[in-house]
């Protein structure tokens, strides 16, 4: 076991009936990053997150927490985190407060200590002036922000997020990641389900691409975008009688002659310093360019590029 490791997933495999939804997925997530797991409506990472959680029970494979089997040592396991799902079980009855005093005290916090903590979690996540209003009467947002709340009474080392900001405006959602960004800050490991691909870009660490049951592809958000190809350089010869001398210098770079649209010359760089050589043999051949562009592939391109071949 390596002692750099918050999980441990080999060989982790369900079905319902005859459909197998997880198949023989194994993967680490390290101490002290952000983890997503991504993957298509179906894919399966609900499932995955639910067995690692300990859920659902595996058919097959194995689990550890910070070295704990969850099918042997499943309490101590359970103890080592916290889980937000997309709706937290909490009264909707009653306030805040009184929902975080609650699971306090189920956690084990004296009174007096789940009322310090209470109030810490309230002010944390900008509560404090809805702090006594029933549940009932919360935005979308505000029932987030106190669903990750209750996850982390206990400031447990480890948190899942399952889809923890689905349904939230765009400037709430800035302060989730805020918030999450300043959980990794003080030490925590962070497991992220996500449907918005740019979440995933500005939090993770490393990515797990999951589809059909299956991980397809695993990595840093640059390395997913590198699958798709390199920096995409587009720019227009000024003259049309220039396109093939620009089209030579491109060859003489290494690059292919690009892909011409009237005027317009697209090529992909292996590598971004290509670009500043490009430019000075295009200048020395006295071939005048402009609308030039310089774009990175995204996330999204990565996504569909490793999913869709899976359909």
């Amino acid at each position: 076991m390596s002692q750099e490791n918050a999980i441990e997933v080999r060989h982790l495999t369900k079905r319902f009936g005859t459909n197998l939804a997880v198949a023989d997925v194994s993967f680490d997530v390290h101490q002290g990053e952000v983890f997503g797991l991504l993957g298509p409506n179906g894919a399966g990472k609900t499932t995955t997150l639910r067995m690692i959680t300990t859920l659902l029970k595996p058919d097959a494979g194995q689990v550890k927490i910070f070295g704990h089997d969850t099918a042997t040592e499943g309490r101590l396991a359970r103890s080592l985190f916290g889980l937000t799902g997309q709706y937290a079980s909490v009264d909707e009855d009653i306030s805040a407060r009184e929902n975080l005093m609650i699971f306090a005290r189920l956690n084990g916090l004296s009174r007096a200590d789940a009322k310090a903590r209470t109030a810490e979690l309230l002010a944390e996540f900008s509560l404090e002036h809805s702090a006594d209003k029933a549940l009932k009467h919360f935005s979308g947002g505000m029932r987030r922000r106190l669903d990750l709340a209750v996850s982390l009474i206990t400031r447990p080392a480890l948190i899942f997020l399952d889809e923890p900001t689905t349904g939230l405006d765009p400037r709430t959602r800035t302060q989730m990641w805020t918030t999450i960004r300043g959980l990794v800050a003080q030490g925590s490991t962070i497991v992220l389900t996500t449907q918005y691909l740019e979440e995933a870009d500005q939090l993770a660490d490393r990515l797990a691409v999951i589809d059909h049951g299956k991980l397809v592809k695993m990595g840093t958000p640059a390395e997913l975008k590198r699958q798709v190809g390199g920096t995409v350089l587009t720019f227009t010869v000024n003259q049309a009688e220039q396109v093939k001398a620009a089209q030579t210098v491109l060859a003489q770079q290494g690059v292919g002659t690009g892909q011409l649209t009237g005027s317009q010359l697209s090529v992909t760089l292996a590598r971004p310093a290509q670009l500043t050589s490009i430019l000075e043999k295009l200048a020395q051949a006295q071939v005048a360019i402009s609308h030039l562009t310089v774009n990175e592939p995204s996330l999204d391109d990565a996504f569909m590029a490793l999913t869709v071949g899976q359909n």
